[in-house]
């Protein structure tokens, strides 16, 4: 669509524009006007094109930069959250107005290879400590030095072969898929720096029937009301 439209100058008419059945009459021989103002030229569409061009790459370009980026899902490992092909908005803005939080959906660089991207699920936070025993995580930190275990509605499957404790730093994270049967995550290369998260999931775009703002969001505390 293009936003400038091409400007052409309306000649005032003149008898020889206004009588072409007169043969004595010619734009070549008949008088101009005194108040006729000079001809401009329009300009070519593909100017139009540029100018359009130029000006949605100043918009688009900055805002994929620092305020939402878009990445398609790859694999399995957060199912049946996301799945394979499902098209994505990420929020690059909230994490410089906050921390991450626990059970947020996060795009990062993957330590082992920056220039691949993961989605996972924070499951720990700076200063905490997680401890997973089969497929029960327990973390434990200053509001629960006894510990208290992470009720998860959204994994799809976890072995009960799982036994790991890890503590994190300040601005590290632990992070686990949602299907963690099949997710390459915290158990297998550490920690994530906080300096990797792009940001959190803010919409899924594709499929339609999948629309969804803020998908992977929990709707209560994943925290279990008894503690350990």
């Amino acid at each position: 669509m293009n936003l400038f439209s091409s400007r052409q100058s309306k000649n005032s008419p003149t008898p020889a524009d206004t009588n072409p059945s007169d043969p004595n009459l010619s734009h070549d021989t008949s008088p101009e006007s005194p108040n006729k103002e000079p001809e401009t030229k329009s300009e070519h569409p593909f100017l139009d094109l540029v100018r359009f061009t130029v000006i949605a790459l100043m918009i688009v370009i900055p805002i994929r930069m620092f305020i939402a980026q878009p990445f398609i899902v790859s694999g399995a490992s957060m199912e049946n959250t996301f799945h394979n092909g499902e098209y994505l908005i990420i929020d690059r803005v909230s994490y410089n107005l906050h921390e991450p939080n626990r059970g947020d959906v996060v795009v990062f660089r993957y330590p082992k290879d920056p220039s691949k991207f993961f989605i996972k699920r924070i499951i720990g936070l700076p200063g905490e400590t997680i401890q997973i025993d089969g497929s029960e995580v327990t973390v434990f930190n200053q509001d629960h030095q006894e510990g208290i275990t992470l009720t998860e509605p959204y994994i799809k499957s976890m072995a009960h072969d799982n036994s790991l404790t890890e503590t994190m730093r300040a601005r590290e994270y632990f992070v686990m898929g949602d299907n963690r049967d099949e997710s390459s995550d915290s158990r297998s290369w550490g920690l994530l720096q906080e300096d990797r998260i792009i940001g959190r999931v803010l919409l899924r775009l594709f499929p339609p029937g999948k629309l969804d703002v803020w998908p992977g969001a929990l709707d209560s505390d994943i925290f279990n009301s008894d503690d350990k």
